[in-house]
C-alpha cells in the first residue's frame, strides 16, 4: 500500500495555486536577499572593508543597472521557453553572488559580488515572475500576478528583521551566507517545480480580466507613456525606500516615531494589494493605476501642508499607491499589448524604470541635502507626471 504524500502538492492540490504560492515565496526571498539587503548591511560591510557607505550603495546601483540591461534578454527567453530555466538559473546565480559577498575582502570583490547579484536580479525579480505567469496563463494572468505581489509585499517586513537578526548572531558575512543557502534550499526547488507552458500557452488562451483582446496594435506613444509612468513611479518608490525615515524626521518627527511611521508602508502595500485581489479586480487595471498614481502626491501634499500630523496618512497613502502600481506594472502591458511577446516587451518597458531606480537614492539624497523637506515637492511633481501619463493612455477596444 503506497504511503500518503504530504508534500507541497498535497497541501495545495490546485496546480495554479501551487505556482502562485511558489512564485510568491521565491519572490519574497529574491527581494529580501538582494534589493533590501543594503539597508541592513551597507554600514557593517563598509566598516569592515574600509570603504565609505556610499561605496557599497554605488556597487548596489551598479547591480541595478546590470539588472536593467539584462531584463529584456531574460524576458525574451521566457517568451520562448517559459520561466523555469531562467528562474532556476537566477537562484543559482543569486546564491553565487551572495557567497561572493560573504567572502569579499576588498572593494573589487564587493563590486564583483554585486555585479553577479545584478545578473540574478535582471532575470529573477518581478518582471521575470510576471512574464512566467503570462506565459503560463495568458490573458487570465491578472489574479496570479496580484497573488504573487501580495505575498512578496512582505519581503521588507520579513527580510529586514531576519537580516538584522542573522547579522547580529553570525555577522554580516554569515547573514549573506544564510541567504545564499536559502536560495539553494528554498528558491531553487520551487523554480525546478514550475510547470512548463504548453504549446501556444500564454499567447491567446484564457479570458482577459476586465478587458478583451486589443482589436489593434497600440501606437508607439502608448509604450512611451507607459515607460514614463513606470520610470517616474519607480524613482519615487526607491527614493522613499531609501530616505523615508529621514523625510519624516525633517517633517518634525523624532527618530523612533519616524521609524514607526515608516513601518506603515509595508502593511499599506499588502493591504492595497489584498483590496485589489478581492474587490478592485472588477475594475479595469488602468483605472486602478490612475487612482494609485494620485496616492503619493496626495500624501506628500498633506505632509507638506499639515506637517507631522499628516505623517501617518502620508506613509499609508504612499504604501497603498505603491502596492497597486506594482501590480499595474505587470497587468497594464498585458492589457494594452496582449500576451504575445510579453516578456521582452516588459523588459524594455522597465529598462528606464530600472535606471531611474538605480539613480533615485543618490539624486533624491542630494535634493534632501539642499532643500530639506521641500525636496518632497520633487516626488509630488513626479507623481503628477505619472498620473498624467496614465490618464493619456486609452484602454484597448475589445474585439468581437
Amino acid at each position: 500500500m503506497p504511503m500518503p504524500h504530504h508534500g507541497w502538492a498535497s497541501v495545495w492540490p490546485d496546480r495554479r495555486s501551487r505556482t502562485i504560492v511558489g512564485l510568491g515565496t521565491a519572490q519574497t526571498l529574491a527581494w529580501a536577499s538582494t534589493y533590501y539587503l543594503p539597508a541592513m548591511l551597507a554600514g557593517p560591510m563598509a566598516h569592515e572593508l574600509g570603504v565609505g557607505t556610499p561605496t557599497v550603495f554605488a556597487a548596489f546601483s551598479g547591480a541595478l543597472v546590470i539588472a536593467a540591461i539584462l531584463g529584456p534578454v531574460a524576458g525574451r527567453r521566457i517568451d520562448v521557453h517559459g520561466g523555469r530555466l531562467v528562474l532556476v538559473a537566477t537562484s543559482l546565480i543569486a546564491a553565487l553572488g551572495l557567497a561572493l559577498l560573504a567572502v569579499a575582502d576588498d572593494p573589487l570583490v564587493l563590486f564583483l559580488a554585486w555585479g553577479v547579484l545584478g545578473i540574478a536580479m535582471g532575470g529573477g525579480l518581478y518582471e521575470a515572475a510576471f512574464a512566467t505567469i503570462v506565459r503560463l496563463y495568458g490573458r487570465d494572468a491578472r489574479g496570479a500576478i496580484t497573488g504573487v505581489t501580495l505575498m512578496a509585499g512582505f519581503a521588507s517586513t520579513a527580510g529586514w528583521p531576519l537580516t538584522a537578526w542573522w547579522a547580529d548572531a553570525v555577522g554580516w558575512r554569515g547573514a549573506c551566507a544564510v541567504w545564499a543557502l536559502l536560495h539553494l534550499a528554498v528558491g531553487l526547488p520551487i523554480h525546478l517545480r514550475l510547470p512548463s507552458p504548453s504549446s501556444g500557452a500564454g499567447q491567446h488562451s484564457g479570458p482577459c480580466a476586465a478587458a478583451g483582446a486589443p482589436s489593434h496594435r497600440p501606437a508607439a506613444g502608448t509604450a512611451i507613456l507607459l515607460a514614463l509612468a513606470f520610470a517616474v513611479t519607480w524613482f519615487t518608490s526607491t527614493a522613499m525606500a531609501a530616505h523615508l525615515p529621514r523625510i519624516l524626521q525633517l517633517a518634525g518627527l523624532g527618530l523612533a516615531a519616524a521609524v514607526a511611521v515608516a513601518a506603515l508602508v509595508g502593511p499599506a502595500q499588502v493591504g492595497a494589494r489584498l483590496l485589489e485581489f478581492l474587490l478592485m479586480r472588477r475594475m479595469h487595471p488602468l483605472l486602478s493605476a490612475r487612482l494609485a498614481g494620485m496616492a503619493h502626491p496626495l500624501g506628500a501634499a498633506l505632509l507638506l501642508i499639515l506637517g507631522p500630523a499628516a505623517a501617518g496618512a502620508f506613509a499609508l497613502l504612499h504604501g497603498a499607491g505603491n502596492g497597486i502600481l506594482t501590480i499595474a506594472k505587470g497587468t497594464l502591458p498585458l492589457i494594452l499589448f496582449g500576451p504575445a511577446g510579453y516578456g521582452a516587451r516588459q523588459g524594455l518597458l522597465m529598462l528606464p524604470a530600472r535606471l531611474a531606480q538605480a539613480a533615485a537614492p543618490f539624486l533624491f539624497g542630494l535634493a534632501m541635502e539642499r532643500y530639506g523637506l521641500a525636496s518632497l515637492w520633487l516626488s509630488l511633481l513626479l507623481g503628477l507626471i505619472a498620473t498624467a501619463a496614465l490618464l493619456r493612455l486609452r484602454a484597448p477596444v475589445a474585439s468581437g
